[in-house]
């Protein structure tokens, strides 16, 4: 694109003199904050999902470890689950067991959302037991998040002790 524009700025040039001041005055003359500029991308499905669960960053590993951050098959349609095709969407909720309650609170297991909700209201009912065959994926995710976070505030502390010797 950027030879294109170059091109055609060389060729009006050439007929009808410096065009690129008068060009000049369409492109802003200060920079896009990049805070603007992030804003406008839109989220992948994994920051959508670690966003929605903020307060509960366990379900965003237990949501990479069941379905690997997708909501939708390479059909377009809801991923289903490789073992048992009664488990839905990102977080594998089990239509079998959970439709009907899921109906009742008024949430689409289908949707992105829904499926986001209703995992949310299950996780506050019964803690990660739903999820427990998929234990060893997410419990060492948490484990791995652990002792990162563990060793970051140890290097912060031992930062933190340089400075105040100095």
């Amino acid at each position: 694109m950027i030879e294109f524009t170059t091109g055609m700025l060389f060729l009006l040039g050439t007929f009808y003199g410096d065009v690129t001041s008068a060009s000049a005055e369409v492109l802003p003359k200060t920079p896009v904050p990049q805070e603007q500029a992030l804003a406008d991308q839109p989220l992948t499905l994994e920051e959508y999902v670690r966003e929605y669960f903020k307060d509960t960053p366990i379900m965003a590993e237990i949501a990479k470890c069941e379905s690997r951050f997708r909501h939708l098959g390479k059909s377009g349609k809801v991923l289903r689950g490789e073992l048992t095709s009664d488990d839905l969407g990102v977080m594998q909720i089990n239509e079998f067991y959970h439709e009907d309650t899921a109906k009742v609170l008024g949430i689409d297991l289908h949707t992105l959302d829904g499926n986001l909700a209703y995992a949310k209201w299950l996780y506050q009912k019964e803690g990660t037991v739903p999820w427990y065959s998929s234990s060893k994926c997410w419990q060492k995710e948490r484990t791995l998040a652990q002792v990162n976070s563990s060793e970051n505030s140890g290097a912060l502390a031992k930062a933190d002790i340089r400075i105040a010797k100095n």
